[in-house]
């Protein structure tokens, strides 16, 4: 998949390619560049379709090893994720890789039965899981997989027991999105593999060497 059907001069593609990698709104960029805010945000959107795809061909790699499994929840007002904090956000499930790649996928719940599927569907038998003592992970206790739990009650990192990669992650993702006054809900799931993107990728270079790439620009 590459950008399509744009009317958008090949300079000015560039040009905004480079702010996108940048973090820089599509708004600020049309303003930059003299165009029309509404071609600077379809070509943006165009980007993230594209990040979307691509990142989607590698949904099934399977993870081994030590990976950090835990739950965040995105939008609404209240703060928190878990009981009545969560109410009106979306959920989303995320797995990292120690020395590895970040995958996420929006969830309708963080119930056992929603999230067991995922861990099993993308790691390995036998690779060691880190989690926190939110009761969805009790199954994970008498799995295939070797489980460590972290109490953040009482301690954040123990050693080799902790999740401070993934909650890095979601912290790195809510810096990103939080420039957006509001992501509509049907559009949530392509900023959020955007997120993923910026994170499993790397440096702005890299990010734009790959994007160029796909895109074809």
């Amino acid at each position: 998949m590459k950008i399509t059907h744009c009317k958008l001069k090949k300079s000015i593609q560039k040009r905004l390619l480079e702010f996108f990698v940048l973090e820089v709104t599509a708004r600020s960029a049309a303003d930059i560049l003299d165009i029309q805010p509404n071609s600077a945000i379809l070509f943006y959107h165009k980007i993230r379709q594209v990040i979307d795809y691509h990142v989607s061909l590698e949904a099934d790699e399977i993870f081994e090893g030590k990976i950090e499994l835990d739950e965040s929840y995105f939008g609404g007002h209240r703060k928190g994720k878990r009981g009545r904090g969560a109410a009106g956000k979306v959920a989303v499930f995320g797995l990292l890789k120690r020395q590895g790649k970040v995958f996420t996928v929006v969830v309708e719940n963080t119930k056992t039965e929603t999230l067991l599927p995922v861990i099993k569907r993308k790691i390995k038998p036998d690779s060691w899981v880190y989690t926190d003592t939110y009761r969805s992970y009790d199954a994970l206790d008498v799995s295939e997989f070797h489980h460590e739990r972290i109490n953040h009650s009482e301690i954040f990192a123990e050693r080799e027991n902790h999740i401070n990669g993934i909650e890095n992650f979601w912290s790195q993702a809510k810096r990103v999105l939080r420039k957006y006054n509001g992501i509509n809900r049907k559009n949530f799931p392509l900023f959020l593999k955007e997120c993923e993107f910026r994170f499993n990728v790397g440096t702005p270079k890299m990010q734009l060497k790959t994007l160029r790439k796909w895109c074809e620009i």
